[in-house]
C-alpha cells in the first residue's frame, strides 16, 4: 500500500501523463474540491474538468502528515505557470478532498 503522499504524487504524475483513468483512480467518488476559481463535487465530474485543462505539476515540495498532504508546486495552466499550494485529504487510501490556494493575477491579467 502507498504512503499518502506516494499517492499524491502518483495522482500527479497520471494528471501529467494525461492518464486519466489512473488518475480517477485516485479519487473516492464523493471527491470535493475547493480552488480559487471554483468547486468541483465528484471525482468523475473533476476529472472530466481535468481532460479539458491538462495542466502540468511541476513538484516543488511534498509534505505529509497520516492522511493529509501539502504540496507546492507550479502548475502550468495553458501557457500561464503559477506557483499553488494544494491540501490533498485520503480516506482508505483514496483522495476524498482537494483544495488549492495560489494568486489568480496572473490568469486573469493574461484575459
Amino acid at each position: 500500500m502507498e504512503t499518502a503522499g506516494k499517492t499524491v504524487q502518483s495522482f500527479l504524475k497520471a494528471l501529467n501523463d494525461e492518464d486519466f483513468k489512473a488518475a480517477r483512480g485516485y479519487l473516492t467518488d464523493d471527491v470535493k474540491f475547493v480552488g480559487v476559481m471554483g468547486t468541483r463535487d465528484g471525482g468523475d465530474t473533476y476529472i472530466a474538468d481535468m481532460e479539458k485543462m491538462k495542466f502540468k505539476y511541476s513538484i516543488q515540495k511534498v509534505f505529509a502528515d497520516g492522511g493529509d498532504v501539502s504540496v507546492f508546486y507550479d502548475i502550468n495552466m495553458g501557457g500561464t505557470t503559477v506557483f499553488c499550494s494544494g491540501w490533498y485529504q485520503l480516506q482508505n487510501g483514496r483522495i476524498n478532498s482537494i483544495k488549492v490556494i495560489f494568486d489568480p493575477r496572473p490568469l486573469l491579467e493574461k484575459k
